[in-house]
């Protein structure tokens, strides 16, 4: 199955001042934000175009349950994920399943746009979270 470039996420710990960054040094544009207390995403959400390339800067909003803290605190600020869009999520998941490739169990979901996603195992990506997504909906 076909695999595009779909975005970058960087996890941030001030929101604010990432924002001014890839606004004003880097000339983007912000096309979203919103927050997700959704278990599993808890974190402030601004995603950023740069001439079509898309960054979503996380910035997590409690720091004992969200993913994009634990992250921080183990690897620290920086990206966090490389997304990939797909045709068909389901088609894929099922895809990896056959090429014995795990997804991160609980991590599948829906965002607020429709957009559905699902993160790859590290363990089996030499160490990067890759995401899935598909925009269904």
């Amino acid at each position: 199955m076909k695999k595009v470039f779909d975005h970058t996420g960087i996890a941030v710990r001030n929101i604010e001042e990432c924002i001014l960054f890839y606004t004003e040094v880097l000339e983007g544009k912000v096309i979203d934000r919103y927050r997700s207390e959704a278990e599993g995403v808890e974190s402030e959400i601004a995603i950023i175009d740069i001439d079509g390339d898309r960054f979503e800067l996380l910035m997590p909003t409690n720091n004992s349950t969200s993913p994009i803290a634990r992250f921080i605190k183990q690897k620290g600020k920086g990206v966090h994920h490389i997304a990939y869009r797909v045709e068909d999520l389901d088609e894929a998941i099922e895809e990896l399943g056959q090429q014995g490739i795990r997804t991160l169990e609980g991590s599948r979901r829906t965002n607020k746009h429709g957009r559905r996603l699902i993160y790859l195992n590290p363990a089996d990506t030499e160490g990067t979270i890759i995401e899935y997504c598909d925009y269904k909906g």
